[in-house]
């Protein structure tokens, strides 16, 4: 009777590890697998595809939007204003914030990364 409540301890012992591990792997994985937002600013972060100055629109390859709920892709924003597009060109790595305006995700502020 003695070894079955030793193999019961140990396999509950061991069950409770096998669980405490996989949540901290879970845990590391969410938290690895999203590009976050730089923490100082709540800026998201992008690396511009192209731009069109005559539409006012710039597109972006950009991570998750937490403020529109919004996973990572690659999409067409407005921007709020034209001149922003005089500072960027293809290929610059941004932080940026964006929200949805009169219906059309519009880019609010933007820096580029140096």
């Amino acid at each position: 009777m003695t070894h079955i409540r030793i193999l019961f301890a140990a396999f509950l012992l061991g069950s409770a590890f096998t669980l405490q591990a996989a949540a901290v792997d879970a845990h590391h994985q969410k938290t690895q697998s999203q590009p976050a937002a730089t923490a100082a600013t709540g800026l998201a972060q992008g690396e511009v595809r192209k731009f069109d100055k005559e539409t006012g629109k710039v597109t972006i390859k950009h991570g998750p939007l937490a403020n529109l709920d919004m996973p990572a892709m690659t999409m067409v924003f407005r921007v709020k204003d034209p001149a922003m597009l005089n500072q960027l060109k293809a290929g610059d790595k941004i932080n940026f914030a964006a929200d949805k305006i009169d219906g059309a995700y519009t880019v609010m502020r933007v820096e580029t990364v140096k």
